[in-house]
């Protein structure tokens, strides 16, 4: 078979091991990156395309006459049409619960960082505050312990337990919110019960009609005054103003996010302002650690010799 992936650098850091996949295609072509208007061209011949958040609508696939068969290097499928793919006979496979130890093990650093003032306390070793105190040790900013706190979990599945998991080691008490649209589930909590409780929300909902500005102005008003936000969801599920009016008030101590509602934020984005105090973001990197992309090219891998067997591994269409 010959395969091409499209967006080859969004996955992989010259880190991965990519050998399976030239024993696998008589062909293989991997691009680093791939503009919309490349794209008929490159999949024109291809049997598999791989793809990571390049764009494959209706009219791209309706002229790719050899594709049999698309491979997503993620879990999120929005990017590819797939009732246009099953209407042409292009089965779809995603990739799943790669990057549950990547992002729990990152969820926790921010929410480590941000209790511990990690980021200040670094400047201030730095930038000479340390080095005129009075006293050998610097305690200029609040320094709290996880312990005894209450983490509360939007989106409980592999992300969302896999973070309550880590928290009960730092001995925090977890609670878990009912789903947003969803049936009521014995254990969880509505997010109005929920919300007065925690010292810490921690987000892992997908990004739905539901759950968009879930946590907006009316939300961080029912949160304890000094309680901390994660992020670790979409963008869209949090209202980025209203975060940002909220640590500039004070009335939250502290968050965290590694998604934004445009990635990459070209046009700006109200928590780049540069007067937010205690927000700590980071580039959508939650999920990339190198085991947890080779664990992608692992499960296309793996897909694509089900493919060969007749068996549908991840099929999503």
């Amino acid at each position: 078979m010959k395969a091409v992936f499209l967006d080859l650098d969004s996955l992989d850091c010259d880190d991965l091991n990519l050998t399976a996949f030239e024993t696998l295609f008589s062909r293989f072509t991997g691009y680093p990156t791939t503009a919309p208007c490349e794209v008929p061209e490159r999949i024109n011949i291809a049997e598999v395309v791989v793809v990571n958040k390049v764009v494959l609508d209706r009219a791209v696939l309706a002229g790719a006459s050899q594709l049999k068969h698309i491979c997503i290097a993620a879990t999120g499928t929005n990017n590819v049409d797939l009732a246009a793919a099953a209407e042409l006979g292009i089965s779809v496979s995603n990739c799943q619960a790669y990057g549950t130890d990547s992002v729990a093990q990152h969820v926790m650093t921010l929410m480590l960082a941000l209790h511990t003032n990690l980021i200040q306390y670094n400047q201030a070793a730095r930038d000479g505050q340390w080095a005129r105190a009075d006293q050998f040790c610097l305690l200029s900013y609040p320094i709290q312990e996880l312990r005894g706190k209450t983490l509360g979990i939007v989106g409980y599945g592999n992300l969302g337990s896999g973070v309550a998991q880590l928290a009960g080691a730092f001995g925090m008490d977890v609670v878990i919110a009912q789903r947003a649209g969803g049936e009521t589930v014995g254990g969880r909590l509505a997010m109005a019960e929920l919300l007065p409780q925690v010292d810490v929300l921690s987000l892992h909902c997908p990004l739905t009609e539901q759950t968009k500005d879930l946590i907006d102005v009316t939300a961080i008003a029912q949160m304890k005054t000094g309680a901390f936000i994660i992020n670790a969801a979409r963008g869209g599920v949090v209202n980025e103003s209203d975060l940002a009016d909220a640590l500039r008030s004070g009335k939250l101590a502290g968050a965290a996010t590694d998604v934004l509602t445009e990635e990459p934020p070209v046009n700006g984005n109200p928590l780049l302002a540069d007067d937010i105090p205690n927000l700590i973001i980071t580039p959508h990197s939650a999920w990339g650690s190198v085991q947890a992309r080779q664990r992608i090219v692992d499960q296309i891998v793996e897909t694509i010799e089900g493919l060969a067997k007749g068996e549908q591994i991840r099929w999503v269409n």
